[in-house]
């Protein structure tokens, strides 16, 4: 069975009395394991799409199954639940708390997700997911005392916190020098090839081929859906 599969999604937004078309009946299906790059340029609907499969944001019409459940029309707690278990988040920009350490910024949605665990276990398994993405020996240093590329280790480090089955990364190397990015994007291969399905989205060519599928897409439509090999490590 997919993890993910849609059926014709559409996401319209208002404007005045009309409205404007961002995504126009994408269907698509992503199995486990899977390592998908969103490829296309500004205004194509590809953050919107990966805003939509995040749960972030509802579609106007079609279906959304993930793990065999709908979710375009599901209730917030139930999309709540599934966002915060079996999703992880990394942006561009980080997103990271500026007067807490690498730590606290990594076990933060435990708070929300395993309330049950002491704080020694909660601080256990942060510097598990620390280590994890390379960069234990900072836990207790702040965002500002981290180069881009360490803030980024820390940001998929919090995304991996709750042991979600999929990684959605928005433009995760947009802030990063060619080197780091590099590293972020050899860090993401190692994390697909642990069985973790990772869903990217860029703009850029050279990014893209760091997934094994690259689905392009034009006008709030797929255009091609083309499996390429993966730069090797």
């Amino acid at each position: 069975m997919a993890l993910i599969e849609l059926r014709d999604i559409t996401k319209n937004y208002p404007l005045g009395d009309d409205f404007i078309s961002v995504l126009n009946g994408v269907s698509l299906e992503i199995e486990p394991g899977e390592y998908v790059a969103l490829m296309g340029a500004s205004g194509s609907g590809k953050s919107t799409l990966m805003n939509i499969l995040g749960c972030l944001d509802r579609p106007s019409g079609g279906d959304y199954f993930f793990d065999g459940v709908e979710l375009g029309r599901a209730d917030g707690d139930l999309r709540a639940g599934i966002r915060n278990r079996k999703i992880g988040f990394v942006f561009q920009s980080f997103n990271l708390l500026p007067r807490t350490s690498a730590l606290e910024n990594v076990i933060m949605p435990l708070a929300y997700t395993a309330g049950s665990l002491s704080r020694s276990e909660r601080r256990k398994r942060g510097m598990a997911a620390l280590e994890a993405v390379g960069i234990a020996d900072r836990s207790e240093h702040h965002p500002s005392q981290l180069s881009g590329g360490q803030q980024q280790r820390v940001a998929i480090a919090r995304a991996l916190i709750n042991r979600p089955p999929v990684i959605f990364a928005d433009e995760p190397t947009g802030n990063l020098d060619s080197h780091t990015s590099v590293e972020v994007m050899n860090l993401f291969q190692q994390l697909n090839a642990d069985g973790i399905t990772v869903i990217l989205v860029t703009h850029s060519q050279a990014i893209a081929r760091y997934a094994r599928r690259t689905i392009c897409m034009s006008d709030g439509r797929i255009v091609s859906g083309l499996f390429e090999g993966g730069l090797a490590q």
